[in-house]
Formats: structure tokens, C-alpha cells, sequence
């Protein structure tokens, strides 16, 4: 790994991983915080799905594409281009002076971040609703389980014809083992098919107790080297592998798509994928019910980074679409490629 690109990861691992202001004890009871609820996703587990975001994540992949997901509690985005500012609009500076600081007859302002992460969740929230023009995101309110459902309920008539339903992603939805579990139950009881995505870092009874409410997983193996996971996401992967085995040991009927993000520099290599494909094969293959794909390399998230205040940890690396297609081509060799592949 480059020394230019460890820099880059282990600042933006330490900026990720500071605390934010007091908004625990300001959270309704049994809510937690979602910073996205996406309509009609295709690629997120059977059918027409709507996806729920839950914020905080234990892990700092470099190549995050939803960096606002990190953290575990409210911060504020801000897009330049959205600002009225040079318009002389400055009601974020009155809402939050130490916040903000502004140019006369400039087209946007800058957000002291660090000052942001003093303030508490109502004060955050007063803060982003000052903007009128949106440029300010609240990026994780409180919602309830009912709240979540009676939103996701809205969509049942795609889930029927399409056989979709719900997915709860992150951040890691893991994270949130009590409300996981009522959400993904909720769901059940109103008929709605349940899905979530995971990075696998969790303690297992997490992913045990949601386990009984799900009728598919997606579920993120990186890389099968230890010490290559520690270094570049913050954590080994020993946990992560450990609760695949035993996922598929305690429910070998519940379908299980592994996904691998092919990252340059990390694991963009036949032989990493190799190895998972291995490990999988290990542990019964399609005989538990198991799929994979491999995930292209993208950076759809590095304007939500530069949007939070931080830099993009990745830089300018791409990824050989030669090497993706040879990867790809060993996924559909292993008899465990996903369905996906074959239309890619």
C-alpha cells in the first residue's frame, strides 16, 4: 500500500471515528437513526426492494459509497452547489455563528465541522432545517419501527408483483440488534418480505436474533487475509467469518448472496477471490444455499465525502476492467455466481 494512500485512510479513519454531540438521550424510545429510505431498489437482495438506512458502522472501508452511514450518530452534510449564499441568504450563520463562515458576495459558505459535532441532536436538527434551499442535510433522524413500516408499507404493491420487499442496510444494521429485530419482526407481521445487507462484524446473537426474521442476506466477505482486513477497514476478519460459518451451519435454508467489492490495491486479485470462493465452497456451496458476486469498484460516494467535510481515502485509483471481467468470468466458473452475473 502506498504511503500517500495509508495517510489518506488512517486521517479519515480518525475524523469517522469522532465522537458527536449528545443525541442518545434526546432519541423517542425505540427509535433509531436513518439517514435514507431508498425507493425501488433492483440490486438489493429478490425483486423491487426499498432499503432502509440505518447510521453507524463498525468498520472504515476506504471505499465507502455512503460515508454519512459511518458514524454512529447525526452529523450534517452540505452541498456548495445547493447554496444560496451569494444570494445573501445566511440563515444557517444566524442558527449556528461558530458553525459557519461566510464571505461577503461569496456563493458558499464553510462549515466548521468540528463545531457541528458539539451541538446536540435537536440542535443539529434546528440547524440543517434552517437552510431553505437544502444545500444542509440532517444526515440521521429518530424514527420508530411503526414509522419505518408505515413508509415501507407504501410499496407493498411492487413487492407483490415482484416478489421484493424490505432490506435493511447501513451503515451496519447489525449495530442495532433490539431494533433490528422488532423492525424485521414488524415487518413479517404485515406480510412484507425481509432482507438485510452486513459487513458480518457483529457479535453473532446479533445476527442470530435478526436471522429468525429474514428470508434473504447479503452479506460482505472482503478478503479471507487477516491482517490485509485489519488494515485497511480498521478490523480483522476473523468475527466476520466465524458468524458466516455458523449462519450457515444454524440456517443452511436461508439464502445467503456473498459479496465481494473488488477494491484496487486490496483484494483486486484472482487468487483473493479465489480464496472466498474456497471458503464458501467449504462451507456447502449451493448446498447451503449460498451465492456470490463479485462488485465492481465505483466512486458514486466521493461528493458525499467532500460533502461531510472529508477527503475521499481513495484518490485517483481504477480498477482493470480486464482483471474485473477475468474475476468475474471464475465467479461463473465456481457454479456460485449470483443470478446478477449472468445479465451483467
Amino acid at each position: 500500500m502506498q504511503s500517500s494512500l495509508v495517510s489518506r485512510i488512517l486521517e479519515d479513519r480518525s475524523r469517522s471515528s469522532k465522537p458527536t454531540g449528545e443525541w442518545r438521550k434526546l432519541m423517542p424510545k425505540d427509535s433509531a437513526l436513518v439517514f435514507n429510505i431508498q425507493h425501488y431498489s433492483l440490486h438489493d437482495g429478490p425483486g423491487i426492494r426499498t432499503i432502509v438506512f440505518l447510521k453507524g458502522c463498525p468498520l472504515r472501508c476506504p471505499w465507502c459509497s455512503n460515508p454519512e452511514s459511518q458514524r454512529f450518530g447525526p452529523e450534517v452534510s452540505y452541498v456548495a452547489d445547493k447554496c444560496i449564499a451569494g444570494m445573501g441568504c445566511d440563515r444557517c450563520a444566524l442558527a449556528c455563528p461558530g458553525a459557519v463562515h461566510a464571505t461577503p458576495g461569496a456563493d458558499a459558505i464553510t462549515l466548521d465541522h468540528e463545531q457541528l459535532d458539539h451541538l446536540d441532536l435537536n440542535e443539529l436538527t434546528a440547524f440543517a432545517k434552517a437552510c431553505p434551499s437544502k444545500a444542509l442535510t440532517l444526515e440521521g433522524r429518530p424514527m420508530r419501527v411503526d414509522e419505518i413500516l408505515d413508509v415501507v408499507e407504501r410499496d407493498e404493491v411492487f413487492f407483490d408483483r415482484s416478489g421484493g420487499g424490505l432490506t435493511v442496510s447501513g451503515g451496519e444494521p447489525l449495530s442495532h440488534r433490539t431494533f433490528l429485530t422488532s423492525l424485521l419482526a414488524g415487518a413479517h407481521e404485515r406480510g412484507i418480505s425481509t432482507a438485510i445487507e452486513t459487513c458480518g462484524y457483529a457479535p453473532y446473537a446479533s445476527l442470530a436474533s435478526a436471522a429468525e426474521h429474514l428470508d434473504y442476506v447479503l452479506f460482505d466477505i472482503k478478503s479471507m487475509n487477516d491482517a490485509k482486513h485489519r488494515k485497511w477497514t480498521g478490523f480483522g476478519n476473523t468475527r466476520i467469518l466465524d458468524n458466516f460459518r455458523r449462519l450457515c451451519a444454524d440456517h443452511p435454508e436461508l439464502p445467503k448472496l456473498v459479496r465481494t467489492p473488488i477494491i484496487p490495491g486490496f483484494n483486486d486479485s484472482r487468487e483473493d477471490v479465489a480464496a472466498i470462493l474456497d471458503f464458501l465452497h467449504g462451507l456447502g456451496g449451493t448446498d447451503a444455499n449460498i451465492t456470490y458476486q463479485p462488485l465492481r469498484y465505483h466512486r458514486f460516494g466521493e461528493g458525499k465525502y467532500h460533502a461531510l467535510g472529508r477527503n475521499y481515502p481513495m484518490g485517483t485509483v481504477k480498477l482493470d476492467d480486464d482483471l474485473f471481467n477475468a474475476i468475474r468470468d471464475d465467479a461463473l466458473a465456481s457454479g456460485l455466481a449470483a443470478e446478477a452475473l449472468y445479465h451483467d
